[in-house]
């Protein structure tokens, strides 16, 4: 095995996923997907883009331009900030591969990054991909929800840290940083000279009347902020595998060269689509609105059990320690004997996601997440 490879394991989505197999009992919470459609602009605008010879095409490398200007109008709308369309923005094949692409344009090898614990384990193993040293930050698991040790995050950087990486609402906890904590990053990014990378994929899938926070909108991140977006989450696009950074042009320049050199170009139909999808925005709230009753529904189902509340985003975490199990035991138990897939969350922070299962509200419906206490009761006992 290669070293780079060395320590990095594959994902268990997958293996509980296959286990779950298609029995139609099974309660299906295990992989971040969502039943809801995608907007109906995008549907009819990527059928359309199929017959379009200016489609079936490589160029432009860095995505079309009507896309480019769209995502521009939307960091706006979020932000405050114009970017430009030319030199500040490049269209990814999804959010992931611009967050690589971000990451090896940004570190040489051993510079460290700081993220949060738990994350998304797709943001760890691409900082150990691109050779980076992630550094993690524990999130507080308090009565109201996730919050983050910001004297923790100060004390985790160092002469080495390159950048601070974060999502909110973050996977997979739904944690969401509220103002006083991105003013904290803010400060920690203009006096360490650091880059904030910001996985935004969730950014507007925000609970109880929860405002909107866009940490480029901060005095210093404007030209120190990487924002990698995409359409899988807001806008139920996972298919279309679409994604963009958005980034001051010395930095977007290299971003875009190792873009060219990793996929070239997301395919243009898939383009077409997301450029209607973005001009659909009221869209979002009727689905955030979808989402949150699916959340209410588990929450209410789980009362009692430990579960730490998100404010956002797909998914929640329960802490199996209680339970007297660890994770994997937690999803091999829950599987069998509740007919609930979940995912363990080894390898998505350090060792307390031993103990934490990922349930994902977003692909279920009410009346079948209705159906969760007596599975989690069959399979531990009664609470």
């Amino acid at each position: 095995m290669v070293r780079r490879l060395q320590g990095i394991p594959g994902f268990s989505i997958d293996r509980v996923a296959a286990a779950a197999g298609d029995d139609p009992d099974v309660l299906r919470l295990e992989n971040l997907d969502t039943d809801l459609r995608p907007p109906q602009a995008a549907i009819e605008a990527t059928r359309r883009a199929i017959e379009l010879d200016e489609d079936n095409s490589y160029l432009p490398f860095n995505g079309r331009l009507d896309l480019r200007r769209a995502v521009a109008r939307q960091i706006l709308r979020r932000s405050g900030h114009d970017y430009d369309p030319e030199t500040e923005i490049v269209i990814t094949c999804g959010g992931t591969e611009g967050i690589l692409d971000a990451l090896l344009a940004m570190l040489d090898p051993g510079d460290e990054v700081v993220l949060t614990d738990p994350t998304y384990a797709g943001m760890i193993q691409r900082v150990r991909l691109a050779e980076g040293v992630p550094r993690l930050v524990s999130l507080l698991a308090l009565p109201g929800g996730w919050r983050l040790d910001v004297d923790a995050l100060e004390a985790a950087t160092g002469p080495h840290t390159r950048a601070l990486f974060l999502m909110s609402p973050s996977m997979p906890s739904g944690a969401v940083f509220q103002a006083e904590e991105w003013n904290a990053m803010a400060r920690l990014c203009v006096r360490r000279n650091l880059w904030l990378l910001y996985n935004a994929a969730m950014e507007a899938i925000l609970f109880d009347d929860l405002r909107l926070f866009h940490p480029a909108s901060l005095p210093g991140l404007r030209e120190r902020a990487i924002i990698v977006g995409s359409v899988s989450k807001e806008y139920r696009m996972i298919g279309w595998r679409v994604g963009w950074v958005v980034a001051p042009a010395p930095i977007l320049a290299d971003i875009a060269r190792v873009h060219i050199y990793n996929v070239v170009s997301p395919t243009g139909i898939a383009q077409r689509g997301v450029t209607a999808a973005l001009e659909a925005e009221p869209e979002i709230a009727a689905s955030v609105s979808e989402w949150q009753r699916r959340r209410d529904a588990v929450l209410s189902q789980l009362d009692g059990w430990p579960v730490i509340p998100p404010q956002g985003g797909w998914s929640l975490l329960v802490d199996t320690a209680p339970l007297g199990v660890d994770a994997e035991t937690a999803s091999r138990m829950l599987l069998e004997k509740g007919k609930v897939a979940a995912t363990p969350m080894k390898h998505w922070g350090g060792p307390k996601t031993d103990y934490l299962i990922r349930l994902v509200f977003s692909n279920e419906t009410v009346a079948r997440l209705s159906t969760l206490r007596e599975r989690f009761e069959s399979t531990f006992g009664p609470r």
